[in-house]
C-alpha cells in the first residue's frame, strides 16, 4: 500500500510531490493520464498561448527561475519550467504516464483507486491535483455534428490542419480566444468571431526580460525574490476592486479609455466590443494585439445569436428573426472549460458509501477548497472556491499544501487511521464564502459567467486576499475535523 497517491502532474501534482518529499513522506506515486507531464500547460498548445500572470510570480517559491525571457511567459517556456521542476527534484521515476483514474473508494482504512486499464492501487492518502482547465466545454449547437469542415476546441488544437487561406469561425471570446485570434488572423483567408459577450480587455505590460536582468537574478537571488514580492503585493492591491464594485469602476474607466483609443474612427466596431457588464464580473483579460486584430480587413465580429450549424457554415439570427449563413471551412471553439464539477464526474465513494457526485449534487463544496466532509484523507488541490481573478494560482497551491501536510502530521501524531472534515464546519465555511461573494463584483450588475454553476452560485473563486487564504491554511484547525481511529 502506498502512503500517498497524487493524481495529475501539473503545478498542483508536482508541487505536492516536492513538498511530500521534503517532509520525508517519500512513499508516493503520481498518476498522469497524459503521455507527458505539464497539465494545463501540456494540453493548451494553441498559437499565442501564454500566461496572464507575470512569470516571476507564476512559479514555485521554492524553485525560482532567473531565466524567464518575458514578463509573461508563453506556453513552451512554462512547460519547460515544469519539466525542469521534475528533473530538479527527481520526480520522473515517481510518475506513471498514460494512467487515467476512473474512480476511488474508501474502505474504512485506505483508498482503493481504480484506473482505466483495470488496475486498483491502494493508498492511505489521495491528492487530486487535476485542476479545472482540462475538460473542454463545447456548446451544444444544433447541426454541429453535420459540419463537413474541421472543428476543434482551442485546448485540442489541430496542428495538422492548415489554416492558410481558410474561412474560419471562432466561437467564444474568452482568455484563449484573445490569444489565438491575433496569432492566426494574419494567415487565414477570413475570420469571423462569433461574440456572445464582449470581454473587458486591458493592455498587457508584456516585454522581453533583458539578459542583463537575468544575469543579475542569477548572481543575486535576493533581487528576484524582491521582484516576486513586489509583483505579489501589486496584485493583492487589485482585490479591493473585486470586493468593492464602486472601486472597480475606476479601473473600468481605464478599460473604456483603452477601447476608445484603439477603435477611434470605427464607432460601429467599438460599440460591438464594448462590454455591457461591470468589469471584474467575468475574468478581466489582457492583450495588446486582440483589439488591433479585430480591425483587420479579413476579420469580422458577429454579435447575432448562433442558431445552428450547417454542413458548410454557421447560421445566425438577428433580433428581427432574420437569418444569415456564414460559410466557413473551420470552426474553432474558444469556449473555456467545465470547471464546476470535474471531480464529481469521477466515481469517488467516501464513508458510508456516499458518492461525491451526490454530496456535490447542489454544487462542489470543501473546507478551504481542500478537504471534503465524508471523504477522509482525500485532498482537492485547486478545489472549490480557490480560484483567483487577480493573482497566481501557484501561490494558492502552495498554501493548500501547507494545510495537507499539517493534516497528515496530525494523523501521525495521534496514531489515527485518517482525518475527516466535520460537515458543520464545511457548511459554516461555505456559507461565509457565499456571503462574501454576494457582496463582491461577481454578484453585481447582472453578472453571469463561468464562475457560476447551474444554480447561480459561485463555486470557483476565493473572495478575498490570498494572504488571508495563506493564513487560514498555514495550520489545520483541529476543531474543524475528526480523527478516524
Amino acid at each position: 500500500m502506498l502512503d500517498t497517491l497524487i493524481v495529475g502532474s501539473g503545478f498542483a501534482g508536482l508541487g505536492a510531490a516536492v513538498k511530500l518529499d521534503e517532509a520525508g513522506r517519500r512513499d508516493f506515486l503520481i498518476l498522469e493520464k497524459g503521455d507527458t507531464l505539464g497539465g494545463t500547460w501540456r494540453d493548451n498548445v494553441y498559437p499565442g498561448c501564454a500566461c496572464d500572470v507575470e512569470s516571476h510570480l507564476y512559479s514555485f517559491s521554492f524553485f525560482p527561475n532567473p531565466e524567464w525571457t518575458r514578463t509573461f511567459a508563453r506556453q513552451p517556456e512554462i512547460r519547460a519550467y515544469l519539466e525542469a521542476t521534475a528533473d530538479r527534484y527527481r520526480l520522473r521515476d515517481r510518475i506513471r504516464f498514460g494512467v487515467h483514474v476512473t474512480g476511488a473508494e474508501w474502505d474504512g482504512s485506505a483508498w482503493d483507486v481504480r484506473t482505466s486499464d483495470g488496475e486498483t492501487l491502494r493508498a492511505r492518502y489521495v491528492l487530486f491535483g487535476t485542476g479545472a482547465l482540462h475538460d473542454p466545454a463545447i456548446p451544444e449547437i444544433e447541426g454541429l455534428d453535420r459540419f463537413r469542415g474541421t472543428a476543434f476546441h482551442s485546448a485540442q488544437w489541430d496542428h495538422g490542419h492548415d489554416l492558410a487561406g481558410k474561412r474560419v469561425a471562432v466561437i467564444g471570446t474568452g482568455a484563449s480566444a484573445i490569444q489565438f485570434v491575433p496569432a492566426i488572423a494574419p494567415e487565414v483567408g477570413r475570420l469571423t468571431l462569433f461574440q456572445r459577450t464582449a470581454p473587458w480587455v486591458l493592455p498587457k505590460p508584456d516585454r522581453p526580460i533583458p539578459e542583463r536582468t537575468r544575469r543579475a537574478f542569477r548572481r543575486f537571488p535576493l533581487l528576484q525574490r524582491l521582484q516576486r514580492l513586489s509583483l505579489y503585493w501589486r496584485h493583492e492591491a487589485l482585490v479591493l476592486g473585486f470586493l468593492h464594485p464602486t472601486v472597480m469602476k475606476v479601473v473600468q474607466r481605464l478599460g473604456l479609455a483603452y477601447l476608445h483609443t484603439v477603435f477611434a474612427g470605427d464607432a460601429e466596431l467599438r460599440t460591438k466590443v464594448t462590454p455591457t457588464f461591470t468589469m471584474g464580473c467575468k475574468r478581466i483579460l489582457m492583450s495588446n494585439d486582440y483589439y488591433p486584430a479585430l480591425r483587420r480587413d479579413n476579420v469580422a465580429v458577429e454579435t447575432d445569436r448562433i442558431a445552428r450549424v450547417t454542413e458548410t457554415g454557421v447560421v445566425t439570427v438577428d433580433v428581427a428573426g432574420r437569418e444569415t449563413e456564414h460559410e466557413v471551412d473551420t470552426i474553432i471553439f474558444g469556449t473555456g472549460f467545465k470547471v464546476a464539477d470535474g471531480l464529481a464526474r469521477m466515481n469517488v465513494t467516501g464513508r458510508d458509501g456516499v458518492k461525491l457526485a451526490d454530496a456535490w449534487a447542489e454544487g462542489p463544496e470543501a473546507l478551504l477548497g481542500t478537504t471534503v466532509a465524508g471523504f477522509p484523507n482525500l485532498f482537492t488541490i485547486v478545489g472549490p472556491n480557490t480560484g483567483l481573478g487577480h493573482s497566481s494560482m501557484v501561490f494558492m497551491v502552495e498554501s493548500q499544501l501547507n494545510y495537507v501536510l499539517d493534516a497528515m502530521r496530525t494523523v501521525d501524531r495521534h496514531r489515527a487511521v485518517a482525518i475527516d472534515t466535520r460537515s458543520e464546519s464545511q457548511a459554516e465555511f461555505n456559507d461565509e464564502i457565499q456571503r462574501r461573494l454576494g457582496r463582491a463584483v461577481w454578484a453585481k450588475g447582472g453578472c453571469a459567467s463561468w464562475y457560476l454553476d447551474e444554480h447561480g452560485r459561485n463555486r470557483t473563486l476565493w473572495p478575498g486576499y490570498t494572504f488571508d487564504f495563506r493564513r487560514r491554511t498555514r495550520k489545520l484547525d483541529p476543531g474543524n475535523h475528526e480523527l478516524v481511529a
